[in-house]
């Protein structure tokens, strides 16, 4: 079985990679600046300082990818690898030099680093609201890109829709991305309650969907119920005739006669009155 380097969506990105190894330079890392398009912000330093002393023991084992500019190169894709490369003070790195396109460079960026499972569900959700904005791309061909469905896309795409605090939770590893996505149906009025819950009480995420759920039945107001015009009248006409409020609750196939009364003697007056007097 021959060596699949880069990953079968990257793959698609740098033509007959998946056949050979990719040719490489050794570039100064001095000469190597970060992107704009890099979609990973947050970086385990433990980590990190795993793979300092990697580098520092065995060199950067796997190229990193980058595009020429006019003052050196752009990373496109390999960030920990440059920041261990620059933490371990090593003076050039194996590098792949391609010609990529604003758009080709994030989504080489995001295909690398979701085959890793290097970005949590925010900065996923970041990357995706970015092709989809800045490129014109449907969720569609997003997931066809990132080896992903449609779907998945998308509810990614809905965490973005949550307030700054759950985010930050997300991005901290303080929250899953299941809690988020559960809280994503919860009353506007209630969600950062249950977020407080998830966070102090450790709910699991079908804890905060039940939450969500009953929080959602109590937001909702009932409908008042509609009025038969014909009851209504009826109901006018009972309370005349009786001298007291009558109310018809239900329908004229099946329901009650509800008929106040307000003392000991009209109660005994309406008796009489629906006993006929005996």
């Amino acid at each position: 079985m021959k060596k699949k380097v880069l990953g079968r969506g990257l793959s698609a990105l740098l033509p007959g990679a998946a056949e050979r190894e990719p040719d490489f330079l050794r570039i100064p890392v001095s000469e190597i600046r970060g992107s704009g398009q890099q979609p990973r912000r947050s970086f385990s330093p433990e980590e990190l300082r795993d793979l300092v002393e990697s580098v520092r023991e065995k060199g950067v084992l796997q190229p990193v990818i980058v595009r020429p500019t006019a003052a050196g190169y752009e990373l496109v894709a390999g960030e920990r690898r440059l920041r261990a490369a620059q933490a371990a003070g090593v003076g050039t790195i194996p590098a792949i030099v391609k010609k990529f396109s604003d758009r080709e460079s994030l989504e080489a960026a995001l295909v690398e680093n979701v085959q890793r499972a290097d970005l949590n569900a925010i900065e996923l959700a970041e990357a995706y609201h970015r092709l989809a904005v800045e490129f014109s791309l449907s969720h569609e061909e997003i997931a066809r890109r990132v080896g992903k469905d449609r779907v998945t896309v998308a509810n990614t795409v809905r965490l973005l829709k949550l307030p700054a605090a759950v985010k930050q939770a997300v991005v901290d590893g303080r929250l899953s991305a299941g809690h988020a996505r559960a809280l994503l149906s919860a009353p506007a009025g209630r969600l950062l309650a249950i977020f407080e819950a998830v966070l102090h009480k450790g709910l699991s995420v079908r804890e905060v969907e039940r939450l969500c759920q009953e929080g959602e039945r109590k937001a909702t107001p009932r409908k008042p119920p509609r009025h038969n015009p014909h009851l209504k009248d009826l109901e006018d006409r009972l309370s005349r005739r009786g001298g007291t409020r009558v109310r018809i609750r239900g329908t004229p196939k099946k329901g009650r006669f509800e008929v106040s009364y307000f003392s000991e003697g009209e109660f005994e007056r309406l008796c009489d009155l629906l006993f006929g007097g005996k």
